[in-house]
């Protein structure tokens, strides 16, 4: 069951920010329950303080209190695999939620169409990455490791080290074919000898890819330009 949460200062529209949430629940055929906020730090104390667990969160941005970006930037370190959906007047803020990995960005002058479309996505993408999964089969093992936990993989001889969440693993396959395996727009060439999966950058500065775990990987002058535009791309569909 999906769990989601749905956070506005204002009562009427976060009760139609949860019929449209319940909407598109019913419409992928999944089940989910979904909890109500008017306040953001009463979101932010039951997921910090309390350990409450959610699989998508609806925000608002401007909020008294904690904003919606300094409640998502709290939120992240706690729920790093947590879907965002911002929602809100300013276009501006498009740029900050690019950094902060956010999924979508929906304005509140189109809500009713555009939010919908959001949730749905963002529905069918959770359940999607709860079953994707890279298989690493042995003579004495097989290991399964989410996508949506790899960070990165190398070259290593003749083999590919793939370091997630949970470490790092090997695999008797060369880069080119564990890239061709994952068969996923996610994960992009940096550099000839390393794979990164983009879900995990948060910015590329200074010729580095820098992610989510803190790690700095060098980006190729050859694959530089690419990289960007594979990231603005992906992100483009997102927000």
């Amino acid at each position: 069951m999906l769990r989601i949460a749905v956070c506005d200062d204002e009562k009427q529209a976060a009760c139609l920010h949860k019929e449209i949430a319940q909407q598109c629940l019913k419409q992928c055929g999944s089940a989910g329950d979904i909890s109500v906020y008017t306040d953001s730090d009463s979101l932010l104390y039951d997921i910090v303080q309390d350990g409450f667990f959610y699989d998508l969160v609806l925000l608002d941005i401007e909020m008294p209190g904690s904003s919606g970006m300094e409640t998502a930037a709290q939120i992240k370190p706690c729920l790093p695999d947590v879907k965002i959906i911002f929602i809100t007047s300013h276009i501006e803020y498009a740029i900050d939620a690019f950094e902060l990995s956010v999924f979508r960005y929906v304005p509140k002058q189109d809500i009713e169409a555009r939010l919908s479309g959001a949730v749905c996505d963002a529905v069918r993408l959770i359940e999607l990455e709860e079953g994707k999964a890279y298989t690493i089969q042995a003579k004495n093992r097989l290991e399964k490791i989410p996508y949506k936990e790899i960070f990165y993989i190398e070259r290593d001889g003749k083999n590919a080290s793939i370091t997630a969440q949970r470490g790092v693993s090997r695999v008797r396959r060369s880069l080119q074919q564990v890239y061709e395996e994952l068969d996923a727009e996610e994960f992009i060439y940096i550099d000839r000898g390393c794979i990164v999966n983009l879900i995990h950058i948060m910015q590329v500065k200074d010729g580095m890819a820098v992610l989510k775990n803190g790690v700095q990987l060098p980006v190729s002058r050859s694959h530089l330009a690419q990289v960007k535009e594979q990231i603005n791309r992906y992100w483009g569909m997102h927000i």
